[in-house]
């Protein structure tokens, strides 16, 4: 299908307007402070505004600002505006590259199949509203259906036909480059849920334990068996670039690839990945997260060469299960932890992830001085760690969108303080 001349020269008016702003040498500057951090040498906070869940874009860029009319170019151009808006009226610390990204698309793995296991998730009609998890495990032999050799395989047309578009619609504007994956967040008992249900789950830890663990090591055994094929079959890209490590920061580092890494095959080894437990936010302990969750996480991560660990989950009081970890490198501590603990457990180990509690900035009225206040006692609390702040789950501002621009500027000028 032929692409709009006018949606072409809309598109690449845009990508130049990206690659002035990536060409900028402040980016040489914030890249270089994400690799200290990433290296655990002291650095100001950086500060990152994860602005990625659709609902937030709603209001930031409404869909009729956008001029193209295929689909397809209205995605690019989406993407585009969202940096170009990110850069002018929130500049934290992310880096702007000069970079499309083409995906390999991948097939048969463990993500794109859902392991063979069927989903019925009970949605409201509000778009972005939440959904609820129903129960498709309907008998404990109904385990015995999670796939745990998945067959990887790539749609390499697919993959052709993306590209030689991408190539077409920016034409030397900015760089198309095919990629594989290049991080990999995995999660065990947050896939469980999916077909378990969140409260029939928690039941379950308690009167059928020894089950609920039998789904947990096939979970575990599906995900190392599709990330070992992809790596076998060479389609591993890597994340010591501008790749986003989920919950927290930037994957920039001079620490990966691991030194023997042959210019041409990346490894397993030579990436970033993360584990997370998100529906442990309350109700259990430290030592059944680590039953019923790090002792496959770490499995998982086992292959990686720098991890990460955490989401929304409190982990203040669980660090000495989190420590088993031996590649772990930054540890994401959700806005409901105890910062004086935390602080004293991760120390100078890891990367601090500060998250503050996103409805600072979407409360039904906007208070400056509050998310000043929130900041100054992280701050003044992490004082000896190797800290980052990343504000996300970001679903509204109340069509507001100077408060993130305002929250931005007091981060900044917050972390100079701290430096």
């Amino acid at each position: 299908m032929s692409i709009a001349e006018k949606d072409k020269f809309i598109i690449r008016d845009l990508a130049k307007k990206v690659a002035e702003i990536a060409s900028l040498p402040v980016h040489k500057e914030k890249r270089d402070m994400w690799i200290r951090l990433n290296r655990l040498e002291r650095v100001r906070p950086l500060i990152h505004v994860q602005a990625i869940d659709p609902s937030i874009w709603v209001e930031l860029i409404p869909d009729d600002q956008l001029q193209t009319t295929d689909a397809f170019c209205r995605s690019q151009e989406m993407e585009l505006r969202k940096k170009i808006y990110c850069w002018e009226n929130f500049p934290d610390d992310r880096v702007v590259d000069d970079v499309v990204v083409c995906p390999i698309i991948i097939r048969g793995d463990s993500r794109s199949t859902g392991f063979g296991m069927k989903v019925d998730m009970e949605r409201p009609e509000m778009k972005f509203g939440a959904g609820l998890f129903k129960n498709t495990i309907e008998k404990e032999s109904d385990i015995d259906k999670i796939q745990t050799n998945p067959q990887v395989w790539v749609d390499w047309e697919q993959t052709e036909r993306n590209y030689e578009r991408l190539c077409e619609l920016y034409d030397g504007t900015l760089q198309v480059e095919k990629r594989g994956p290049d991080f990999f967040w995995l999660t065990v008992m947050d896939q469980f849920i999916r077909w378990r249900g969140i409260q029939q789950m928690f039941v379950d830890l308690i009167e059928r334990p020894k089950w609920v663990h039998e789904a947990l090591e096939r979970i575990t055994t599906g995900h190392l068996n599709s990330i070992r094929q992809i790596e076998k079959l060479g389609l591993l890209s890597l994340s010591n670039g501008n790749t986003r490590l989920g919950s927290g920061g930037y994957g920039w580092t001079d620490l990966l690839p691991q030194t023997d890494f042959d210019g041409e095959h990346v490894r397993l080894r030579d990436l970033w990945a993360r584990c997370s437990t998100q529906i442990f936010t309350e109700g259990i302990s430290p030592e059944m997260h680590d039953e019923f969750a790090i002792q496959y996480e770490k499995r998982l991560l086992e292959p990686f060469g720098l991890s990460a660990y955490g989401c929304c989950e409190p982990l203040h009081n669980k660090m000495r299960f989190i420590r088993k970890i031996k590649n772990l490198r930054r540890v994401s501590m959700s806005p409901w932890v105890d910062i004086e603990v935390a602080s004293t457990e991760v120390g100078r180990d890891y990367v601090y992830t500060h998250k503050p509690n996103p409805t600072i900035v979407s409360m039904e009225s906007w208070h400056p001085e509050l998310a000043e206040a929130e900041l100054r006692d992280a701050f003044e609390k992490t004082r000896e760690n190797i800290v980052e702040v990343n504000l996300q789950d970001l679903h509204t501002v109340r069509n507001e969108p100077h408060r993130l621009t305002e929250w931005t500027q007091i981060a900044l000028q917050l972390a100079e303080k701290y430096a």
